[in-house]
Order: structure tokens, then sequence, then C-alpha cells
């Protein structure tokens, strides 16, 4: 068949280092076995109702056979109310079993799609937090929208019915091959179109709508990018490059859009045809056996309609079976999580104090390209070290490496002595707490966003949290205090209020070494100053890395250290570095000007 042309340029592959793994054909298969499993009495319950609907509705051609099959005899004795009887009886039958097929194939369905859900935020949240930083703001979140609703209507629809649609004709043509054997192989002669038409569209099928998928993902990536960055954008000027990359995504996106769509145009006329085919050669071949003596026409009759019968259940498997396609891909790239082993870690690994060190630690996002080079540290228990240098130079990666978020790719960074990638993630978290410039608040109460960083706080200590980061004076006015309602559809909280939720939670989790990347970058420089100062008291003994754009944050500290092209330049305390004369001094003379 000759037609339109997939686009060049496949969105899909191959999977960048900085998005997540689109599961293979096993893990899709595997995690489909698993889900079925899970639900194999409802699922068997789903096949043995549509079992006897069908049956049921078979019965209306048989008695309409019979009753020709008697006309053309010539008998006297139709018995018409009988067959009315039966016919009546059989379709009530079918009307209460379909909606029951209706009902538990719905069931099952959302039952399914929840598990689903379920599952992949399970296992996102279990991931490595470095793997999530990787993963891009738009593929994760195309994958928890865009291929959750796909995956919906599948849940929903397309699975339960593909399994009717199955049952539904294979029943059928056992009815076929009973009531007229010698018509059963003309619905044959059809299969061969169906075969090729279908051979010919599935080869093409998932691939497109794998490389659609992930088109749509780097559109989503491309505005949410803007969107987050637009201040960043407006600054330097780039609006016209944006705009220019957004219209490429959605230029590539679109021309995927239009291959599948033409693929369905194609395949859509064949199961037509297909359907005029079986009709055709079961009444041209029936005819010709009624004439031959073969068979009565009353067994035409029914093979001829049951043979209409066959459209629907046809039709119903490879429209469902074509949405599958859409859904195979949302699935496996829901399921792609699961390729990404987590580090479990070994629990033996315990740290031995709270001293923090990074001994000629290399890594980089890329192979082959380091962000920061050699780099060895020492902080003693209850420092307060403060990380500054110019942007891009490597700060916050550092303190993401001694937060335990990422492993170095060469050296070590150790806590009293224990590795800390070789520690679980849980672990590392009871001793090490990260804050950066993001925050978020989740819906629901204030009290449930202080609880999820300690779910045993009394109301006591909730307050005292929010006391330590001078946030309990406008939280005492709230109406509801903390049962008011916050986050979407909630209270509408500032930025500032939101950062100092964060950082309550932070109090909260009482963590002994704290790494601030730039916590109170969105407070106006005045409250982050005050903030700064109350936190200082709740800090006090702990050992704090703070990644600080502000320079008073690194006056404050015990030591500096000046990070410069992925390297420690400068180390000492404010007033050695001022005296040395040397970059801190500059950036000093700099800021406070």
């Amino acid at each position: 068949m000759i037609g339109v042309a997939p686009p060049a340029h496949d969105p899909a592959a191959p999977t960048t280092a900085s998005t997540l793994p689109v599961g293979s054909p096993g893990t899709v298969r595997g995690y489909v076995t698993e889900l079925v499993r899970r639900h194999r009495r409802p699922f068997a319950l789903l096949v043995t109702v549509n079992t006897v609907a069908v049956v049921a509705s078979m019965a209306g051609p048989h008695l309409l056979g019979g009753l020709v099959e008697r006309v053309s005899e010539g008998a006297r004795d139709l018995r018409l109310e009988l067959t009315a009887g039966l016919f009546v009886a059989a379709l009530l039958v079918q009307a209460v079993f379909v909606r029951q097929v209706r009902l538990r194939g719905a069931v099952l369905g959302e039952r399914m799609l929840a598990d689903l859900r379920e599952d992949f935020l399970v296992r996102s949240v279990g991931l490595p937090p470095g793997v999530l930083e990787r993963a891009g703001t738009g593929d994760l979140l195309s994958r928890i929208t865009t291929d959750v609703d796909r995956l919906a209507s599948a849940m929903r629809e397309a699975v339960p019915q593909l399994a009717i649609g199955v049952v539904w004709a294979v029943l059928l043509l056992g009815g076929l091959a009973v009531t007229a054997p010698p018509l059963a192989p003309a619905v044959l002669l059809a299969l061969p179109l169906l075969v090729l038409g279908c051979r010919w569209y599935f080869r093409r099928a998932p691939s497109a709508y794998r490389s659609e998928a992930a088109g749509y993902a780097a559109v989503a990536a491309a505005l949410a990018e803007t969107v987050d960055a637009g201040r960043t954008v407006e600054a330097h000027r780039l609006g016209e490059r944006r705009i220019a990359l957004s219209d490429r995504r959605i230029r590539e996106w679109t021309a995927w859009e239009r291959y599948t769509l033409w693929l369905r145009s194609v395949l859509f006329p064949v199961v037509n045809l297909t359907h005029t085919t079986v009709l055709a050669s079961v009444l041209m071949i029936g005819g010709v056996f009624v004439l031959r003596g073969w068979i009565g026409v009353g067994q035409l009759t029914t093979a001829a309609l049951i043979a209409q019968m066959l459209v629907e259940p046809i039709g119903l498997v490879l429209r469902w079976y074509d949405e599958l396609q859409v859904a195979q891909v949302s699935l496996a790239r829901l399921v792609g999580v699961r390729e990404i082993e987590p580090h479990a870690g070994d629990s033996t690994v315990v740290p031995d104090g709270h001293d923090v060190r990074a001994d000629g630690v290399r890594f980089g996002y890329r192979a082959g390209v380091d962000v920061l080079r050699e780099v060895s540290l020492s902080v003693a228990p209850g420092t307060r070290l403060a990380l500054v240098g110019p942007s891009g130079a490597g700060k916050s990666t550092l303190g993401r490496l001694l937060a335990g978020i990422y492993g170095p790719r060469g050296g070590r960074v150790t806590l009293g002595g224990a590795e800390l990638s070789r520690m679980p993630a849980e672990d590392v978290r009871d001793h090490v707490a990260l804050v950066n410039q993001e925050h978020h608040v989740f819906v629901g109460s204030l009290r449930d966003n202080l609880l999820l960083a300690r779910p045993d706080a009394a109301d006591a200590q909730l307050w005292a949290a929010l006391g330590a980061v001078d946030a309990d004076g406008w939280a005492r006015a709230l109406d509801d205090g903390l049962d008011t309602g916050v986050g979407s559809g909630g209270l509408a909280l500032t930025p500032a209020q939101a950062q100092q939720i964060a950082l309550a939670r932070l109090v909260l989790a009482d963590p002994h070494t704290l790494v601030l990347d730039e916590a109170t970058s969105l407070l106006d420089p005045r409250a982050a100053r005050d903030l700064e100062r109350s936190l200082s008291r709740v800090l006090d003994g702990r050992t704090v890395i703070a990644i600080a754009h502000r320079l008073h944050t690194a006056h404050d500290a015990d030591v500096i250290a000046v990070v410069e092209n992925g390297r420690i330049s400068e180390l000492g305390s404010h007033d050695q570095l001022v005296e040395a004369d040397g970059a801190y001094a500059a950036l000093w003379r700099s800021w406070h000007g």
C-alpha cells in the first residue's frame, strides 16, 4: 500500500539520558499479566455473563431460521405464539445480561485503572531522587496526565470490550458451524483481506503511536519550561527562540498525528470491505447450496443472520484493539519506571558520627562532561558552611551530592565515615535533609502538609515548628487554624508562605545535617533575613550547608567555600577570605557596594 510516509524525525527514539525509560514489550506483558491475575475472578465472571448474553442473542436467528424452514416446507402449524414467546424471553435474557456485561466491565476497568495509578505513584515515589530530577518536568507531567487519561478510556472500555468482542465472535462462529456446517468455511474467504489489512496497519501503528506520544511530551516540556522560566525568558529576550522551539515541537507532534490518522483511514475501509465480503460469501455460497439441496432455506437464513451479527464483534475487536495500540504506548511509558531498579542500599552501612566529607569527588550529568572536578571538603558537626560562586559553577550540584541525592562518578561522599551512595535512601533522609528553592503545597489541610514530615506530631509541635519559621502569626489568623484547606481549591498561599511551610517541615523532620539550596530565594530580602535569623536559633548545633546567592548568608557562616568551574577555589571564614582579596572578596565588594 502506498500513502503518507512517516515523519523523518522520531521523537520517541532514542530515549535521552534525561527522560524516564519506556517499558519494553516484556515489561508491559508482565505487568498486564500481573494486573489480570489480580482481577481474575471479576474477569472470569465478565466472560461468563457475556457468554450467556451472546447465546441468548443467537436464539433470534435460530428461531427465525426454523420459522422460514417450516414455511418453505409448507407446514400449516407454524407455532407463531411459541416462537414469539421464546424470542421475547431470549430478548429479555439478553437485555439483562448485556446490562450486567456493561456494568461489570465498567467496574473491572475502573478497578484496574485505580491499580495502575497507584502502582505508578508508589513506584515513582520510590525512585532515587536524582532520577526524578533528571527526568524533566514535561516528560513526567505528560506521563501522569496525558498517558493516564489515554489509559483511562482503555481500562474502562477497551479491555472489557475487547474481551466481550472476542467471546462474542468465537461463539457466533461456533453457532454458525453448528447451525449450517457447510457455510462455516465461507466466512474464511474474507480472512486473507482482514489479515493483510491488519498486518499492514499493526506493523506501522505501534511505533507511530509511540512517536506521537513522545512528540506530545516534547511539546509539554517546551511549554512547561517556558512558563516556569518566564522571567528569565523575558530578561534575556529569549521569547522568539522559545516560540520557535515550541512551534517546531508542535509541527513534529502534529506530523505524527496526521500519520496515525492516515493509518486509520486505510484500516477502517478494509474492515468495512471485510464485513461486506463475509455476508456476500455466505449468501452466494449458501444460495448455491440451497439450490443443490445441500442445506435448507432455514439454515441459510440462520447463517446469514449470524454472519450479519459477526459484523459488530469483529468491528468491536478491531476498534478497541486499535485503541489499545494507543493505550499500549501510554502503558509502556507508565510501566517504564519499573525498569529503573530502586537503589535499595546496604542497611549495614551506618554512620559513625555526623561529620560530612567529600574526597576527590567528580560528577557530571552527561558522560564525559564533569560538572565537579576533584572536589574535597570536610564539614565538622555543627558547622555552618556556605557555598558561593557564580551561576553554573557547580555549587547546587555539590549540595545535592552532600545531601545524597546523587552519587559521585569518582571519589567518595561520606557521613560519619559511611558512604552516602551505599546507604538506603530512607536512612540518608533520616540524617540529611535537602530544602531547595522549589516548594509545593499539597491539597489538604495545613495540618496534613506539616504532618508529611512527622506523622505522629502533636498540634503543639506543629505550632512550634510554624513559630520557628515565623509562620505562626498568619497561621493563627486563619479561621480554621491548622484545619484550613490549602493548595488547589483551598486557601491560596503566597510563595513566601509556601516556603515557610516547607521550612517548618524541615524543623519537624529534625535531621542533624541540612542542605539549604537557596531556600529563602523566593522571599523578599527583608523577610529572608528575618527568616534566616529565626532559623539560626532553631538550627543551632546542627550542620548546615547553605547554597547562597545572597552573600549575607555567607557572612553569617562559619566557613565559606567558593566554587568556581567545578572546583573549590577558596575556603575560609568571611574575614579571612575578604582579607585574602581573592574571588570571594571581589564578590563581596560587588554585592555590598
